[in-house]
């Protein structure tokens, strides 16, 4: 039987586990990862995923996409499941589906991508036609049959396009459908899309600096059992602006955080109505930084407050 220290070694990346704290690389091997239920069908989901904006989708576009390989072999050997992306992320999309394809590893994601073909910062209406032949190349590029979940991207055009994945989840060929946004301005469609259709997902911004999405749609997702993707954790770069210099503080020991990234991503993961967080990196040791996270413990409330108050402490970025 495979062991967690096998897959461990077989990610190639036993230098970066060689660097690892005792502590995380003692809850990598022994632990077991923390997962939380999709509110709809009790299916549970590792609280920590892959996003595949930012640094990723630069890569997906070089020539030399093999970085992004190791890091979506780092997430599913080290327990990671999720792999959220979109067609409007350059290739990343195509990318992510033909490197899993050829890793053996498609059935084991849980594949979260989107549709939008509305120009961004435009108020056009969706071209039905072309909605749903962008659904049908997902489908293709990824390969997985159902597909796991498609959102409608940045709350664009959703009573066009909602329908449309709804027609593709009716049909069996789509197992949960949702809607995204990660700007605040946005967020009055959003809770209205919540409100008015039958949706199983949400992805939404929210960060130890951004906690904007706490106040009402944080809330809502709860009362409307709706599970929810957190995007840029970090802020972007925001957060790793504020800390420059700083080391990560001594208390943060007491939840297990033995890095920025563990304490910014433990600190969204542990609001109990955060289904799971999807960072973006393009970078193995990242990622498996990045899933140390879902290991251990979380904070508690109070301790989520005073990591507020010691992040709003920092210098703005």
């Amino acid at each position: 039987m495979l062991t967690r220290r096998d897959c461990l070694k077989n990610s190639a990346l036993i230098g970066a586990m060689t660097a690892l704290p005792a502590s995380l690389l003692h809850a990598f091997e022994t632990g077991n990862i923390i997962t939380r239920p999709v509110p709809r069908t009790g299916e549970k989901l590792p609280i920590v995923g892959l996003g595949t904006s930012a640094t990723f989708r630069t890569v997906a576009m070089s020539d030399d996409t093999s970085p992004l390989r190791d890091v979506i072999e780092t997430l599913v050997q080290n327990g990671g499941t999720v792999l959220d992306t979109a067609p409007l992320y350059l290739n990343a999309e195509e990318v992510c589906g033909r490197l899993a394809r050829e890793a053996g590893l498609t059935e084991r994601i849980f594949w979260a991508t989107k549709v939008n073909v509305v120009p961004r910062g435009s108020n056009e209406k969706a071209d039905p036609v072309a909605a749903r032949s962008q659904v049908e190349r997902s489908f293709e590029r990824i390969g997985k049959r159902p597909l796991d979940l498609i959102q409608v991207h940045d709350v664009a055009d959703v009573p066009t396009q909602m329908p449309i994945i709804e027609e593709f989840k009716d049909a069996g060929r789509l197992r949960y459908i949702g809607v995204t946004s990660t700007r605040k301005y946005q967020y009055p469609i959003l809770e209205s899309a919540m409100r008015d259709y039958p949706i199983d997902f949400i992805g939404v911004d929210y960060a130890v600096d951004n906690r904007s999405a706490a106040a009402r749609i944080l809330p809502l997702a709860e009362e409307r059992g709706i599970a929810v993707l957190v995007y840029v954790p970090f802020g972007r770069t925001r957060l790793w602006q504020r800390i420059r210099g700083q080391s990560v503080p001594a208390w943060a020991q007491e939840f297990g955080a033995e890095s920025w990234g563990q304490f910014f991503i433990k600190y969204v993961a542990a609001h109990p109505t955060v289904t799971c967080v999807t960072p973006a990196t393009s970078k193995p040791g990242h990622m498996l930084d990045n899933i140390g996270a879902a290991y251990g413990e979380l904070p508690d409330e109070v301790m989520r407050h005073r990591m507020e108050d010691f992040v709003d402490s920092l210098p703005s970025a």
